[in-house]
């Protein structure tokens, strides 16, 4: 019985497909491949995605990991701080297969081997996360002070007790980055935690109260060291002035006591131009000082000029 082309072409694509199926295999550019020999590694992990050549299935098995960061969040659990509080606190983790060939005969043999390493790092989260709480007081994570919370120090301790857990175990994997997510207190506790905040809050306002008093009294002393500089300076120049003007008058006086009605004359005219400094219309009696120098100018002159 003859075939037709059309059925030997099919058959052939067919074969072709089944060949490329059972002799080779896709690598994402996700993840990483351990290929094994009955069960055991065959040379190193496959990382490069692309096209690759394998043994049948039974002869070389594939398995695949995800190289991306993973992240997961532990629960919500009590820890003792330093002085005796229970403190709840929820921390998330990033982490990632760094090392496959340590990481596949740790995890490969169960059914989902990134589940599985997650559920090994929460134990040893859970362990860093207590070791750490405990060496803080509560006001490290609780303060009325915002300075004194110390979240950043604290997240820092956790990620450096876990990484050195999990390079102590040769996990294949690393800590990307751990950070605290939520934070809680037991109700039994709340209490005596309000009241400590608002005793740190009292503590707090007398401090800033006092600093404040210190601060004004120094601006207080301060403005009178230099009001009294101040009026020294203006004593000093009034003196000055005085001084001056004494001196002034002396060589004047001298001149007056050898001419005395030039003196009168010179003192009327004064006060007539004080009075006369605006426009004003004025009523007077001659025989009235400094006016009566008006009814005899030029004989008053005359006689001072003699």
């Amino acid at each position: 019985m003859k075939r037709s082309p059309l059925t030997l072409i099919i058959g052939a694509l067919l074969l072709l497909i089944f060949a490329l199926l059972l002799f080779t295999f896709q690598v994402r550019q996700s993840e990483v491949v351990v290929v094994t020999t009955f069960g055991q590694p065959t040379g190193k992990p496959i990382t490069q995605p692309g096209l690759y050549l394998r043994l049948p299935w039974g002869i070389q098995m594939l398995h695949r990991f995800d190289q991306r960061v993973q992240n997961f969040e532990d629960k919500f659990t009590e820890s003792l701080t330093q002085n005796g509080y229970n403190l709840l606190t929820a921390v998330y983790v990033g982490w990632k297969i760094t090392d496959p060939m340590a990481f596949f005969p740790k995890f490969a043999g169960t059914p989902e081997p990134i589940g599985e390493a997650e559920k090994v790092l929460q134990g040893l989260l859970s362990n860093a996360k207590s070791a750490v709480v405990g060496k803080h007081p509560l006001s490290d994570f609780v303060s009325a002070n915002p300075d004194d919370n110390k979240f950043v120090g604290i997240e820092s301790e956790m990620l450096g007790a876990l990484q050195s857990q999990v390079s102590a175990n040769n996990y294949g994997l690393k800590i990307e980055f751990l950070g605290i997510k939520k934070l809680g207190l037991p109700e039994s506790v709340t209490q005596s935690v309000l009241e400590q905040m608002t005793s740190e809050r009292k503590v707090l306002a007398d401090k800033l109260q006092s600093e404040g008093e210190t601060e004004a009294q120094n601006i207080r002393s301060d403005a009178e060291r230099r009001a009294q500089e101040l009026l020294a300076d203006a004593d000093g120049e009034a003196t000055r002035i005085r001084g001056k003007a004494e001196a002034e008058a002396a060589t004047s006086l001298t001149v007056f006591k050898q001419n005395p009605e030039l003196a009168n004359f010179i003192s009327g005219l004064n006060a007539l131009e004080s009075s006369l400094k605006e426009r004003s219309t004025l009523i007077f009696d001659q025989r009235t000082q400094p006016f009566g120098i008006l009814g005899g100018v030029s004989s008053n002159l005359f006689k001072m000029t003699k």
